[in-house]
């Protein structure tokens, strides 16, 4: 995962996309710690805190605390 200085330099959409593979990439982990089938279950640990920084950055984003990269406003 990209450091959060890293995930500023990108768009709000880009970030977005972001923000739904590791969604899903949760998911699926979860899946799998049901299933006995999670070998490292710190990895679930780092998707939480993923998921956390990148909807951190949108939220200072919206709220015009600190500004994505250029192209990438707050949605109307």
């Amino acid at each position: 995962m990209k450091k959060t200085k890293q995930l500023r330099e990108m768009t709000r959409s880009e970030v977005e996309q972001k923000l739904k593979e590791e969604s899903q990439a949760g998911f699926n982990l979860k899946l799998r710690r049901s299933t006995q089938q999670l070998p490292n279950p710190l990895q679930l640990r780092h998707g939480r805190r993923n998921i956390a920084r990148l909807k951190t950055v949108l939220n200072e984003d919206s709220k015009g605390i600190r500004k994505l990269a250029s192209g990438a406003g707050t949605k109307e």
